[in-house]
């Protein structure tokens, strides 16, 4: 479509405001990820120093962002990078097996971010619970998972208030742990970093990119206003700002909680730890407050399963909308005007995933989207200043400086990763190539079309 934007899906409603947008994004972000994953940090690089990973996290997902934010706001309808990658590669040529490939591993990778939230609830839970055991824990994610598919099945505007509540809950979490570890902050215990912390060896880069992978879960999240920008009300206005305003605060927020619990809990200790907020606010204040914060961070874990279902749902519907996709998810409520099908699918396929490790899940999700999404992005929306097809109410600054260092990190965020990891990415993405092109013979599409 030359000269202007994708045509959005009027069967949905635009019913989450500006308020609203950046509340599903930063529930998304925030969900039980920093505050269990900062042992898995520690232990990655050994140190304080674990600290640079989230730093470059944060720059790299703040890089990212802006690829959303211009993407999003060409193209605002919703199935986000669906949409991104097949009008980038082209809608008639290289942009279906592209589209394709994102729609195959988001049936992998959407059940296997709503199932990280659910696991981390679980094990989080075990706090409050300690006797729980491992199937006990199964179990509870399992039905985190129906509980959230039970609450979005339902009209966009309540959801709106949903999850703006929930977020303030979250966001109340994290100003006590910050403010806790202000007030018993010790530069000595934060900046205690073990000999050789820094040395460039093989050793530290492997641990950094391990580091920084773990801070990109966590950062993860703030493309979900594209996943769902059909219903997102001035999108081509809200979808940027909700972005760049979530990475923001977030970081601020990750930042100032990491810093304040290493200033106050010895990092050796912090570095064994499952459930370390809670057991940094009972050092300082004793039982209860562990037990006040674990509710709160089960709060916030569950918001994210919520969100991520919320997002996810939205992408086989777009596909369907399309023709390139099983017609029957195209369904929607004759009331509520929600995809149901594409709900419900993406609920029970992410109960079957709560049977993995959060270590597992975390691994294979990142590595999986950065190959085969996010670095195709940082193509796509270099690719689309050039043709020139879309209008582009938000450009990106420095452009295409942004774009490049976003792609270069995706790049080594996949080198340092383990090589099943990889193995795994691979993988999948043959047999979705596979899968398209037994499809496009069948159908008579790119590149098999009738002469």
């Amino acid at each position: 479509m030359p000269n202007g934007t994708i045509v959005a899906d009027t069967r949905l409603k635009r019913g989450i405001g500006p308020v609203g947008a950046v509340a599903t994004n930063v529930l998304n972000m925030v969900g039980v990820g920093p505050f269990i994953t900062i042992p898995l940090a520690l232990a990655a690089m050994g140190g304080p120093q674990a600290m640079v990973g989230w730093i470059l996290g944060a720059a790299l997902c703040l890089c990212d962002g802006m690829v959303w934010a211009e993407l999003g706001s060409a193209m605002p309808g919703s199935g986000g990078s669906y949409q991104y990658l097949l009008h980038s590669f082209g809608a008639n040529g290289l942009g279906l097996p592209m589209s394709f490939l994102f729609l195959w591993q988001s049936l992998l990778t959407g059940p296997l971010s709503i199932a990280s939230g659910a696991v981390g609830f679980s094990q989080y839970a075990t706090f409050l619970f300690p006797g729980m055991s491992h199937w006990h824990q199964i179990l509870l994610a399992v039905v985190v998972c129906f509980v959230s598919t039970a609450l979005l099945y339902r009209s966009i505007d309540s959801i709106e208030t949903m999850t703006i509540v929930i977020t303030v809950a979250v966001v109340a979490a994290f100003c006590w742990v910050i403010v806790s570890g202000i007030l018993h902050f010790h530069p000595a215990m934060a900046f205690n970093f073990p000999a050789g912390a820094f040395h460039l060896t093989r050793g530290f880069w492997m641990g950094l990119g391990a580091a920084t992978l773990i801070a990109v879960y966590d950062y993860g999240g703030y493309n979900n206003v594209c996943l769902v920008g059909g219903e997102i009300k001035q999108p081509q206005k809200n979808i940027p700002r909700a972005i760049i305003a979530s990475i923001c605060l977030v970081a601020v927020l990750y930042l100032l909680m990491n810093i304040s619990i290493l200033g106050s809990l010895d990092w050796r200790t912090g570095q064994h730890s499952h459930a370390i907020v809670a057991d940094f606010m009972q050092i300082i204040y004793g039982r209860w407050a562990g037990v006040i914060i674990s509710i709160l961070v089960l709060i916030a874990s569950f918001g994210s399963v919520f969100a991520n279902l919320l997002g996810y749902s939205r992408i086989p519907y777009a596909a369907a909308g399309d023709g390139r996709f099983f017609p029957v998810f195209a369904r929607l409520h004759p009331v509520g005007r929600f995809p149901t099908i594409s709900l419900i699918f993406m609920g029970a396929l992410a109960s079957v995933a709560c049977l993995f490790s959060l270590e597992q899940l975390i691994s294979v999700l990142i590595v999986v989207q950065a190959a085969f999404q996010f670095a195709a992005q940082c193509i796509a929306v270099m690719l689309l200043r050039h043709t020139k097809k879309f209008a582009y109410p938000y450009h990106m600054p420095l452009y295409p400086l942004p774009a490049v260092i976003a792609l270069l990190g995706w790049i080594f965020i996949v080198a340092s990763s383990g090589t099943w990891h990889i193995v795994i990415g691979l993988t999948l993405a043959l047999a979705g190539l596979i899968a398209y092109f037994l499809k496009a013979i069948v159908g008579r599409e790119w590149p098999f079309e009738r002469a």
